[in-house]
């Protein structure tokens, strides 16, 4: 990894204001930007070769808690000359459940602000993303995934098949609901220590942290479709550990490499190749992540929290999450389409 830092760095946007200034930084005086409106406006980034993420994989139980690293390079901080930041990549991800397969996951950028000041190796920002899950190619291949999606098709209802019907997961400040818009802060998150495995102070120019609490999925408006949807999360967060249940915390520590030029161009396309990647079920294009663990290194395993979560009142649930959800969906149709089946 080249330490240079390339030419053309002006600074002073970080100064531009009094109220931008450590410990409280204010960033209300800026709009909230569209992330794909100013790409021609950067010139400078900084890639996260480590994003570090955690959460506790039965909220509410700290010893839950787990680590992962998703891929390198999943995410990087777009800016201008002067520290402007105009663009900030988030990541993608995959998580697969017995019943419904691989599923994509995007945290789409809704909104961004900040600055960045490379002088002093600071930096500060706010954003509002929105998580969006649907299904991968694979996916769509499982029984009760094309039996599901046939039937939609037949009475035009939207299925999430696709990003533009993806079934989309708000989210807003950590405690606070009221808040959609969060912040991206200098240093490492100070609500928990992370283990040695999942910190890079040694290799990394800089870090930062989010700390971002998941809200409920937002309503399509039709109600069949709205009860499925919150099936297929229920399986989602039964296979991820309840990465995006409602009301949880997801925490990334992202450590950046040295601030770097930017190809206007790669950066356009960026979010399309990752998708194109994940949805063709080859992975991360940059390379793969790290499995979930907890803090002394054990693996992480979905049946843990499920055994637990359940408190061992469904004993067959625990030994079989498929036929669990096998019978969930059959269930839905019945109810609905039962004509159809």
């Amino acid at each position: 990894m080249s330490t240079q830092i390339p030419p053309g760095w002006k600074g002073g946007f970080a100064q531009s204001n009094p109220a931008f200034a450590y410990p409280t930084p204010d960033l209300s005086s800026l709009p909230m930007l569209d992330n794909m409106a100013n790409i021609d406006l950067l010139q400078r980034q900084q890639g996260v070769k480590w994003p570090e993420f955690s959460w506790q994989t039965i909220p509410g139980n700290e010893s839950s808690r787990c680590f992962q690293m998703f891929s390198p390079y999943i995410s990087r901080l777009g800016y201008t000359d002067e520290g402007r930041v105009y663009s900030i990549i988030c990541p993608q991800q995959g998580a697969c459940s017995p019943t419904f397969g691989c599923m994509n996951v995007e945290v789409t950028v809704t909104g961004q602000r900040g600055w960045v000041d490379e002088d002093t190796k600071t930096f500060y920002a706010d954003m509002t993303v929105e998580g969006t899950i649907w299904f991968s190619p694979s996916a769509q291949q499982k029984e009760w995934v094309k039996k599901a999606w046939e039937i939609f098709n037949k009475f035009g209802l939207d299925f999430p098949t696709s990003k533009a019907n993806a079934i989309k997961v708000t989210t807003h400040k950590f405690q606070d609901a009221s808040q959609p818009i969060f912040p991206v802060s200098q240093g490492e998150t100070p609500r928990f220590e992370s283990p040695p495995f999942a910190r890079h102070e040694d290799e990394a120019w800089n870090v930062g942290h989010i700390d971002v609490e998941i809200g409920p999925i937002k309503k399509t408006g039709h109600a069949i479709v709205d009860e499925f949807n919150t099936l297929v999360m229920d399986a989602f967060n039964t296979a991820s550990g309840n990465m995006l249940k409602q009301g949880n915390t997801l925490t990334w520590n992202v450590w950046f490499t040295p601030p770097a030029l930017v190809d206007r161009e790669e950066w356009r396309t960026h979010a399309e190749r990752w998708r194109a990647s994940i949805d063709a079920d080859h992975g991360s294009p940059t390379g793969p992540g790290t499995e979930a663990r907890y803090f002394d290194g054990t693996p992480f395993k979905a049946l843990d929290a499920l055994d637990i979560e359940l408190k061992g009142a469904i004993e067959g649930a625990v030994v079989d999450i498929e036929k669990t959800e096998a019978n969930k969906i059959e269930n839905f149709l019945k109810k609905h389409f039962g004509k159809e089946l």
